[in-house]
């Protein structure tokens, strides 16, 4: 009879021995769980069966749909559009220009829901811009990465929907795209607030007040960019279609707009979108595949039953308890990737959360809030990579400036953590008026 917790030791021993090899993440969660499978004696075809399981879902076709919507508008000027609209609302601000960066990744969060997209497409563009105008190159690479991780959190956001699987298919994808949306704004105004402060202290100049004309050309010209957002946010709250289906509504009126209206970029450029949506995708839903083979053994070694008596046998505050958790989650989250971090952590943590009175989209928010902030933190954090490469300057400088604004981020953190109105007003509000 195998002894559970050799298994156990088999299963984070190899998981921690390949991560640490740099191993890519898919393969170090197949691997680890085909060996606990033999060990176990658990027939492997039993196991790959997980995997195929763990993709076949409705919901997750809304993935695929959202990467590629957010590809073709990345790619269609849209990023230039925003940026605009931006500026014409606090680009006459000290430090106008990093407001607008701020603001420019918002709106940008609202199409791509992805943080190292908006890193890409907005910091492509404003990281120059900012640094021939006096700003330091550090701040601005700083400003760009830490204000993109509002795309995880402003919806539509796909790792609301590994959430909502990772959870077990009991959470509402629509509730959960409107509990990241205070939030998501929060998070946005505090990085106004502290780029407010610095842009004082240096005295980084001011841009300049459009005129009430150019103004709304500029909304006129945004405008039917940002109703992707409108359209997708908009079907799920007023149940007009389901997550997957107004993602694929997305496609299509993305599709129209990019090639048809804006016109930017040659229809014939559509291959290559797909092509590089195709890989994005492939290794998600890989990802996902190989996620949820180690999540089945997770379970079926109650690892998060485990995990559950533990931090409750630390202590029963519950205050203690999430700053556990969250301070547990920063630290992987500085180590690991968001999505297989959703796919690990949620049946873990959820259950403790659950038995704290903590309702489950609260925790999701709180959850990709925190592995968000990892996304801008080394060694691993992919939107300060991207931003880096972006502004050609060491990771640790980026990170010596990004400081104050991790401060403001964990600010923020901590306030969705423990007020839970901040997270469920909206979700609450769609209830109410479902009734």
């Amino acid at each position: 009879m195998p002894d559970m917790s050799i298994a156990i030791a088999i299963m984070l021993g190899s998981f921690i021995i390949l991560l640490m090899l740099r191993m890519p993440i898919s393969f170090t969660l197949g691997i680890s769980s085909a060996l606990t499978a033999l060990y176990l004696n658990i027939p492997l075809a039993t196991v790959f069966q997980r995997m195929v399981s763990g993709v076949q879902s409705f919901s997750l076709l809304a993935i695929p749909f959202f990467i590629l919507a957010g590809e073709i508008m990345g790619q269609g000027g849209i990023s230039r559009r925003l940026i605009a609209l931006a500026n014409a609302c606090v680009g006459w601000m000290r430090g106008g220009l990093a407001q607008v960066n701020i603001l420019a990744s918002m709106f940008f969060g609202g199409i791509s829901g992805s943080a190292v997209a908006d890193t890409s497409s907005i910091g492509s563009i404003l990281i120059p811009m900012m640094t021939d105008s006096g700003y330091d190159k550090d701040f601005s690479v700083a400003v760009t990465v830490t204000s993109s991780c509002q795309g995880v959190m402003i919806p539509p956001s796909h790792n609301m929907i590994l959430f909502a699987m990772a959870a077990g298919g009991g959470v509402s994808i629509g509730q959960l795209f409107m509990g990241g949306l205070i939030p998501g704004i929060i998070l946005g105004i505090a990085l106004m607030i502290m780029t407010a402060i610095i842009a004082r202290k240096r005295n980084y100049p001011k841009g300049r007040v459009l005129s009430v004309k150019e103004i709304w050309k500029v909304t006129k010209d945004a405008l039917l960019g940002l109703m992707t957002c409108i359209i997708i946010v908009g079907g799920v709250i007023f149940g007009w279609f389901t997550a997957t289906e107004s993602a694929a509504v997305a496609v299509v009126y993305a599709f129209i707009i990019t090639f048809f209206v804006y016109r930017e970029i040659p229809l014939r450029q559509f291959g290559n979108i797909l092509r590089k949506s195709l890989r994005t995708i492939a290794m998600v839903m890989a990802l996902i595949a190989t996620a949820s083979m180690f999540g089945w053994l997770l379970a079926y070694l109650k690892i998060p039953a485990m995990v559950t008596t533990a931090l409750l046998g630390i202590s029963t505050n519950k205050i203690v308890i999430l700053l556990l958790i969250n301070v547990m989650c920063l630290i992987l989250g500085c180590i690991m990737d968001m999505g297989p971090l959703i796919l690990i952590l949620t049946p873990i943590l959820l259950p403790v959360a659950t038995q704290l009175g903590m309702e489950p989209v609260q925790f999701g928010a709180m959850l990709i809030l925190n592995l968000a902030i990892g996304l801008c933190t080394p060694p691993v954090g992919a939107a300060l990579f991207a931003g880096c490469s972006i502004g050609r300057i060491k990771i640790e400088h980026a990170t010596k400036a990004c400081l104050p604004f991790y401060a403001m981020m964990i600010l923020v953190l901590m306030l969705v953590t423990f007020i839970q109105p901040i997270s469920m007003f909206v979700p609450h509000l769609m209830a109410t008026m479902g009734n």
